[in-house]
């Protein structure tokens, strides 16, 4: 009898940590109906794209590595290529792709990624072109199998959807209405990776914050984190991304009684104008997220906050871009995702007059990113000298001989070692420091070590 020919997936991730998760997700359900990993493109059985519709350039990105595929399609017509994730939930775009690229084989919305295993067999079986996409889901998407990038770190979704509808974000219509896990699942999940070794789990949500409002028993996120932090044996907990709206005062002396509790906070900005805040519809001012922030650093002095901020929103004038700069400069973040605007059709956002050019978004931007580097190294050089714990991820891909990990901080941290450090929790002393990673030397002592600061 001949033995069956092993079969190959490749996944192409676009966007955020959620879209990684939903690749997580893929591959445990591929893996599941008999393909294997593959990182070459000329291996693959099945290629996936699992793509983001937050910037137009990620369309554009996308239509191109697809369209690009069409001459491995012409040598191997048994390959099968699909496109999932946010791009594909709009109806426009997703029959362009349909219409544009003949060569793809299956084009799968976000609230019916569990039926992946069940469309690929189809089209290997009767090789049918298949476009499915629902434009809503009735609950949570059903428990698949999951295959995790990593054996020390776990990303955990707790909440699916947005209900904020900032005028310049195309999320709420893709990825519909906030629908929150049960916390008896979230906590069952952890227990399960805690007891896999894994030491660090991300809660993952468009709005962590709004976690547990529309689950009939009375519960939220500052209290989702208590009982996490009660009742699993994780070393670190980790969330993204909260939404200064909905930011309490309860969550923060959550995180300051924690042992657990990472003390790091993704709070995305967006603009330090309040006009401009306005206009983006998120629901507080400028001086309300200044207030948030004073609240973080009365409590936990060692926190560090990193933010989203986009330049170039319709109708910014320069007073108003200033007034980001301020903000940026008074509240000194550790780190900053910086963008320029982007109009993205289907959001109100696009329509509003008062475009702003685009040479103009581009020196706003890179006046922008100027000052938070310099911000960015002040912060972490005052850390040179300072001893920090380190989770240790593995090799460090740009330095040969050395490690890479991260503090309780998010902070990436370089050290040197003889041994295989990878999933160990290590202290070290900060040496040297740049904008974005710090280079420091392991202490005497290199056993698993528990610290709440660094």
């Amino acid at each position: 009898m001949n033995k069956q020919r092993e079969k190959f997936y490749k996944i192409i991730t676009y966007g955020c940590q959620m879209n990684e998760r939903d690749s997580e997700k893929i591959a445990g359900m591929l893996e599941n109906i008999g393909y294997n990993k593959t990182e070459n493109l000329d291996d693959a059985d099945i290629i996936f794209f699992n793509t983001c519709t937050v910037r137009k350039k990620a369309e554009q990105k996308v239509f191109g590595k697809v369209g690009s595929l069409k001459k491995l399609k012409e040598k191997n017509e048994d390959i099968i290529i699909g496109v999932g994730g946010c791009m594909m939930q709009i109806e426009e775009t997703a029959e362009k792709l349909y219409q544009k690229l003949p060569h793809v084989d299956l084009i799968l919305g976000t609230h019916n990624l569990h039926r992946l295993p069940v469309l690929v067999k189809k089209i290997a079986r009767n090789r049918d072109r298949i476009i499915e996409i629902w434009d809503q889901q009735e609950g949570l998407i059903p428990d698949v199998p999951s295959r995790r990038s990593g054996d020390y770190k776990a990303w955990v979704s707790i909440i699916r959807g947005c209900n904020n509808f900032c005028s310049y974000c195309i999320v709420p219509y893709v990825r519909g209405r906030e629908k929150s896990r049960p916390d008896e699942e979230i906590i069952q999940e952890i227990k399960e990776l805690a007891g896999q070794g894994v030491k660090e789990v991300t809660l993952l949500g468009q709005n962590v914050n709004s976690y547990g409002h529309d689950l009939d028993q009375n519960i939220n996120f500052s209290q989702l984190l208590k009982k996490i932090d009660k009742m699993t044996d994780l070393k670190r907990i980790r969330f993204m991304t909260s939404h200064p709206r909905d930011f309490s005062v309860d969550l923060i002396k959550t995180i300051k009684n924690s042992d657990s509790i990472c003390e790091h906070l993704h709070l995305p900005l967006q603009a330090g104008s309040t006009p401009i805040l306005k206009k983006m519809n998120r629901g507080y001012t400028a001086e309300q997220y200044r207030s948030i922030i004073t609240s973080i650093r009365d409590e936990i002095p060692q926190a560090a906050i990193t933010t989203d901020i986009i330049v170039g929103f319709p109708g910014e004038k320069e007073k108003h871009f200033q007034e980001t700069l301020n903000l940026v400069q008074d509240i000194k973040f550790d780190m900053a995702f910086t963008f320029s605007y982007s109009r993205r059709e289907g959001t109100p956002a696009a329509d509003m007059k008062q475009q702003v050019p685009e040479d103009v978004k581009d020196r706003r931007l890179q006046e922008l990113m100027k000052v938070q580097n310099e911000i960015s190294l002040y912060k972490n050089q005052e850390l040179v000298g300072k001893e920090v714990s380190v989770l240790v991820e593995g090799p460090s891909k740009n330095n040969p001989d050395k490690y890479s990990g991260r503090t309780r901080t998010r902070k990436q941290v370089i050290v040197p070692a003889d041994e295989n450090l990878a999933g160990k929790i290590v202290r070290a002393k900060i040496q040297k420091a740049n904008s974005w990673t710090l280079y420091g030397e392991l202490s005497s002592t290199q056993q698993d070590v528990y610290s709440s600061t660094g």
